[in-house]
C-alpha cells in the first residue's frame, strides 16, 4: 500500500505522536500539516490566525494538505482540516482518511497536561474541557464524514498503531 494515509481528529487525540510511530511502522514519510505550515510560513499558527484570521488560516491550511499528499506519506492534519468540505473530499479521495476517536474529557487531559500555547490557540477562549467538548460536538460529524476508518484513540499509542495497521489491512483485503 503506497496511497496516503491521512490522520484526523481534535486537538489532543494523538494524530502526531501515534502518525510518527505509525509513519516509522509502515515505512512511510511523515508530515503534520501544522508543522508544514509553520516552516513553509515561518509563523505560528497563533501568528498566522493573529495576522490573517481563521479564514486565512483555514485557507492556508488547505494549501498544506494538497502540497504535502503524497505516495506513501502518513499526513497528521490539524483539527479543523475537516472545517472544508473540499478537504474531506480530497482526503477521502486521495487516500486512506484514519479518525482518531477519543473522549472530551480523555482530550482535555491531554492538553491540560502538554500545553503547546503557540500550536494551539484557544478557539472559543472557553476553558479547554468546555472548549474541547463544544469544539468535538461541532466537528464529530465532520470527523466520521471523511474518515474511512474511526480508531479508539483513548487508549495506548501502541495499541492505536496496531488498531490502525488492523483497520488498514483488512479495507486493503477487500
Amino acid at each position: 500500500m503506497t496511497q496516503p494515509i491521512f490522520l484526523v481528529g481534535a486537538r489532543g487525540c494523538g494524530k502526531t505522536t501515534i502518525g510518527k510511530a505509525l509513519a516509522k511502522a509502515l515505512e512511510y514519510a511523515f508530515v503534520d500539516t501544522d508543522h508544514w505550515l509553520l516552516e513553509s510560513s515561518g509563523m505560528t499558527v497563533a501568528e498566522i490566525v493573529e495576522s490573517e484570521g481563521w479564514p486565512g488560516f483555514r485557507a492556508r491550511e488547505t494549501q498544506a494538505l494538497k502540497s504535502v499528499t503524497a505516495p506513501s506519506t502518513l499526513i497528521a492534519t490539524g483539527g479543523g482540516m475537516v472545517l472544508a468540505p473540499e478537504n474531506r473530499l480530497f482526503m477521502r479521495e486521495k487516500g486512506a482518511v484514519i479518525y482518531l476517536q477519543a473522549p472530551p474529557q480523555e482530550l482535555a487531559r491531554r492538553l491540560e497536561a502538554f500545553p503547546e500555547a503557540g500550536q494551539r490557540p484557544t478557539l472559543t477562549g472557553k476553558p479547554v474541557a468546555q472548549e474541547i467538548s463544544e469544539v468535538l460536538a461541532e466537528r464529530e460529524p465532520l470527523y466520521r464524514q471523511a474518515a474511512h476508518h474511526v480508531i479508539n484513540a483513548a487508549r495506548p499509542p501502541e495499541e492505536i498503531v496496531e488498531a490502525v495497521i488492523a483497520a488498514l489491512r483488512l479495507a486493503q483485503a477487500s
